[in-house]
């Protein structure tokens, strides 16, 4: 087991990265007192929920769970309230400790509940994705989506400790793998080139689910994630790299509906169209976009978005929580390793960027 700790300046806490988290009575006694819900999904309770309340057993945890629907089409508010009618069923109150067992909705989702209900409970993530793992179960973002724009109603609040059982992702279907693998290059691309010919080196390694090097692209990822929440907890400055590639994929799934395009699946198309948009306004090459585009196909991913129309696209960017004051901002790439936001006001940019996937 390998341990990081976030600093964030609302709270210090711990990254668990390792197998055989999810019985560590240790761990689970260190984090919790009271009583504890598990609040989880239905694809997920059937494979690690019993295992967790066996722990929590063991140790004489008193605990209930909540068991939601699957898939980014549920990350609503209806599904939240069956969070909440779940808490209020079982007579929790503020000294329960809510745990998030899932993907990156069921974390985004745990997270808001946890930091809305009376005024704020303790949560803890245990990610059972790749994406989760490395990146959507660390620094605190939580959030709903609503039919207009993804993640555009919720908080930032941090969990008490994240455990990532590396265990988890032998189950992961191998599309759900690929859409992890997306975020992970996202984080050589953003500011380590040595990591990303790394990832050049080892992708295959990932794809197959070789544990030793999933667990090195575990950490690696968490490790620049908390130094960054650590600089930047709630997004003001360079936090908004990790948007890399993003606004273009938050686009894609609204256009498709949630759920019909997996989030990483959106986001590696959302890079291809990153770095394209980054050859009109900083160092970015062709050759450069070439590369990214193998390595997200090596990856099992899509490097082309839908085709929908200009006029869509816009409407769906314009959503985005980067616009200010009219103005579209895009986090783009001087070079292959160094991020910047970029500022869009003129749309000819935006249509030259889009034109080969546009409906002639």
């Amino acid at each position: 087991m390998r341990t990081l700790t976030v600093q964030a300046p609302s709270h210090f806490y711990p990254i668990y990265i390792g197998s055989k988290l999810l019985g560590n009575k240790d761990i689970l006694k260190r984090h919790l007192t009271g009583k504890v819900a598990i609040i989880t999904n239905e694809t997920v309770a059937p494979l690690y929920l019993n295992q967790l309340q066996t722990a929590l057993n063991n140790i004489g945890i008193p605990h209930f769970a909540i068991i939601l629907p699957d898939g980014e089409a549920h990350k609503n508010w209806q599904t939240l309230n069956l969070i909440f009618d779940g808490l209020l069923e079982n007579h929790a109150d503020r000294k329960t400790t809510l745990i998030a067992l899932g993907g990156g909705v069921i974390g985004d989702m745990v997270g808001f509940a946890a930091a809305t209900f009376q005024r704020g409970v303790p949560f803890i993530q245990i990610p059972t994705t790749l994406l989760s793992q490395v990146d959507s179960s660390v620094g605190g973002k939580t959030a709903i989506n609503h039919p207009l724009g993804k993640n555009m109603i919720g908080a930032f609040y941090q969990p008490q400790a994240v455990l990532a059982d590396l265990d988890t992702l032998s189950s992961l279907p191998s599309r759900e793998l690929s859409a992890g693998l997306a975020e992970v290059i996202k984080y050589g691309l953003l500011g380590d080139a040595d990591f990303l010919k790394w990832l050049e080196q080892h992708v295959t390694d990932l794809t197959q689910k070789n544990p030793d090097t999933l667990a090195e692209a575990v950490y690696h990822c968490c490790k620049m994630k908390a130094d960054i929440v650590r600089q930047d907890e709630t997004e003001q400055g360079i936090r908004a790299w990790l948007n890399l590639g993003h606004t273009f994929g938050h686009a894609i799934e609204a256009e498709m509906g949630y759920g019909n395009w997996l989030h990483g699946e959106a986001v590696a198309a959302g890079l291809v169209l990153a770095c394209r948009l980054s050859s009109q306004t900083g160092s970015i090459s062709d050759q450069d976009i070439a590369c990214v585009a193998t390595l997200l196909e090596k990856a099992g991913l899509p490097t082309a978005p839908p085709q929908f129309p200009f006029e869509r696209w816009i409407q769906h960017m314009q959503h985005d929580k980067k616009v200010s004051g009219g103005i579209m901002r895009f986090i783009g790439l001087n070079r292959i390793g160094e991020a910047n936001i970029t500022e869009v006001s003129d749309y000819k940019i935006l249509r030259h960027t889009l034109a080969p996937y546009l409906p002639q």
